[in-house]
């Protein structure tokens, strides 16, 4: 089980020192995003990237659309990372879903994690009469429908909205390959599991002392539900960055880079 799941997963580990920090891409994504962060933690500590099933390098045929039809199939393949490589109180970065995902994750397992540092995460993308996650419903379904029609035109109206920067427009380009490299069909179901959640219920339930990293301005996860989850999860900060845009571990990694390590270098019980 155990190469299984190394493989199965990609699973890549550099770096060396006694604690772990276990980085988990977000959606449309894989390890790669990583690639300007790492490098300020391999001294200190031993770094964990792994693909999602269906995402990256990871073994395509190991995909199941029963088990990925919600978020909890994604949480496992965390859990299964972790107990391959026997690691417990692991610090763990989760960029956008990643977030919920390390969040459910701890949940079933309060073992698992010692911090739990989201990127621009969301328990709930939908706008709703008293919440307000970003989305009508009908864009939602837009989204669904774009990536079902025409795959490519989507991944070319999305990466700029997310990306934000214009003023380096190679980085939305660069996010649109990432996108492009996606099977559309596994692509259209994790959009699905992912933007019809709903998991504010469960943000009470992390045990995990967390970091909430909000840009301040983000398209996709707004300030206003960073500011929901601060007030859910017990044992919880957050942080509105000096960055914009849904994936400031790509454009700002100095800045994303500091407030992690601020984070997983203080001691919040003293």
């Amino acid at each position: 089980m155990t190469n299984d799941v190394i493989k199965r997963n990609n699973v890549h580990i550099i770096g060396s020192g006694e604690k772990t920090i276990v980085f988990a891409h977000g959606f449309g994504c894989d390890q790669t995003v990583w690639k300007n962060i790492t490098p300020s933690f391999e001294k200190e500590y031993r770094v964990v990237l792994f693909d999602y099933v269906g995402s990256g390098s990871s073994d395509k045929l190991a995909y199941s659309t029963e088990r990925y039809n919600t978020l909890h199939g994604y949480a496992q393949d965390v859990i299964e990372v972790c107990d391959a490589l026997d690691l417990h109180s692991i610090l763990y970065v989760g960029h956008s879903v990643s977030g919920m995902i390390g969040a459910l994750a701890s949940i079933q397992r309060p073992d698992l994690m010692k911090k739990l540092i989201m990127i621009g995460p969301s328990p709930h993308y939908i706008n709703e009469p008293d919440y307000h996650g970003g989305f009508d419903r009908e864009d939602i379904d837009e989204l669904l429908d774009m990536m079902e029609m025409n795959y490519k035109e989507w991944a070319k109206y999305l990466a700029p909205i997310a990306m934000m920067n214009e003023d380096r427009p190679h980085l939305s380009e660069d996010f649109e390959h990432m996108l492009y490299t996606n099977d559309p069909t596994i692509a259209r179901q994790f959009a699905e599991a992912t933007f019809t959640s709903d998991f504010r219920a469960e943000l009470s339930s992390v045990p995990a002392e967390t970091l909430i990293l909000q840009t301040i301005e983000d398209a996709i996860a707004p300030v206003e539900v960073g500011e929901y989850m601060q007030k859910r999860i017990p044992d919880s900060e957050l942080v509105i960055m000096k960055a914009k845009g849904h994936n400031p571990h790509i454009s700002h990694p100095e800045e994303t880079t500091e407030e992690i390590k601020r984070f997983i270098t203080e001691d919040r019980g003293a």
